[in-house]
């Protein structure tokens, strides 16, 4: 048997104490949730007659409709992020400073710059020009751009130096060595990092709320804004479960990719917080 050297295995008594802190625990959180919907129930948020948006045809097409905008801003922007990181990569993996230091000073401002803001920027600044789908576009491309970016590089960086070393000594120069070598080796170590990137991209759709747009969020504001229906929490939780079932699918990919790269025995570039980090 293994133990860990952090800590000694519990014995027979600490797995009595630790199953009764789990019983105790799990009622505590029960009873919570509990009495949570027994207020929501009370106050008739969660009531039948909220959910009858449902079952009204118009509304449920004008949600899916809502829900295509959604994915179409999603897609774009993730689409345009991907180039914009390739892009941003290759310049910070350049030998020349004059590209370096231009590509490292963009990607790390519009990384720490908050979506919302540069979505509300855009929008009044170039509202004429972009409208609020493209500001929407561009302000999520300029973010998770510069996020893919570090993937990229870290994802460039993890593939071992001989590879390199072996393209430079057979005559190729160091963008065939980039382009031939090394990037098709890190595309599969970095694929769950991207997925887990288009996760964050089709969240921050919700933020062009802000904006007036017609995406899911903006037609559901419709719904519990008006006085028929009056229900805030029933149309939340429904947005919760549209977001929460995608979402999920995506993260379930980028799982399955990463568990699949680690049996092959290759490093996994992963992101915490909008920083890559190869592990």
């Amino acid at each position: 048997m293994s133990s860990s050297v952090l800590y000694d295995a519990p014995g027979p008594r600490a797995k009595r104490r630790h199953a009764v802190y789990s019983v105790v625990g799990g009622a505590a959180i029960l009873a919570l949730l509990g009495y949570l919907f027994w207020r929501l129930w009370d106050a008739e948020q969660i009531t039948p007659e909220k959910w009858e948006f449902l079952q009204d045809p118009d509304i449920v097409n004008d949600l899916l409709e809502g829900l295509r905008v959604t994915l179409s801003l999603a897609a774009a922007a993730i689409v345009l992020a991907v180039a914009f990181g390739a892009v941003f990569a290759a310049g910070r993996l350049s030998d020349h400073w004059f590209i370096r230091l231009p590509c490292i000073a963009v990607v790390e401002v519009f990384r720490a710059i908050p979506v919302l803001l540069m979505i509300l920027f855009l929008n009044f600044t170039y509202s004429a020009q972009l409208g609020d789908y493209w500001s929407i576009v561009l302000a999520l491309m300029v973010y998770n751009g510069s996020v893919l970016a570090e993937v990229f590089r870290a994802g460039i960086l993890a593939v071992p130096k001989g590879q390199s070393e072996a393209g430079l000594a057979i005559g190729l120069r160091k963008a065939q060595v980039t382009r031939l070598i090394l990037a098709p080796q890190a595309i599969s170590t970095m694929l769950p990092a991207i997925i887990s990137q288009c996760v964050v991209a089709l969240k921050d759709t919700a933020l062009g709320y802000a904006i007036g747009s017609s995406d899911i969020t903006d037609r559901a504001k419709l719904i519990f804004t008006s006085p028929f229906y009056n229900n805030p929490i029933a149309v939340a939780l429904m947005l919760m479960a549209v977001f929460v079932t995608i979402n999920y699918t995506l993260s379930l990919i980028a799982r399955l990719l990463e568990a699949r790269t680690r049996r092959r025995g290759e490093r996994v570039v992963q992101v915490d917080s909008g920083r890559a980090a190869v592990g």
